[in-house]
């Protein structure tokens, strides 16, 4: 049985990689001699809603510490 705080993290690995995935296949149509932009644009967005949840997630997973 995995705790909550354990498919987040688990969530989170999986996020991670495809935040890393996106970027390879964003440099790889960088790459070509013509590049799609329209894909290019799309990706970077779905990108970007990817690092959102990662954010998301992290701020669940750091406990709050009252200084």
């Amino acid at each position: 049985m995995t705790s909550m705080s354990d498919q987040l993290r688990q969530h989170l690995h999986e996020l991670q990689t495809a935040h890393r995935d996106l970027d390879l296949a964003i440099d790889a149509l960088f790459a070509k001699p013509a590049p799609d932009q329209l894909r290019i644009a799309r990706l970077k967005r779905q990108k970007l809603r990817v690092k959102d949840e990662i954010a998301d997630l992290e701020d669940q997973l750091t406990p709050d510490i009252i200084a």
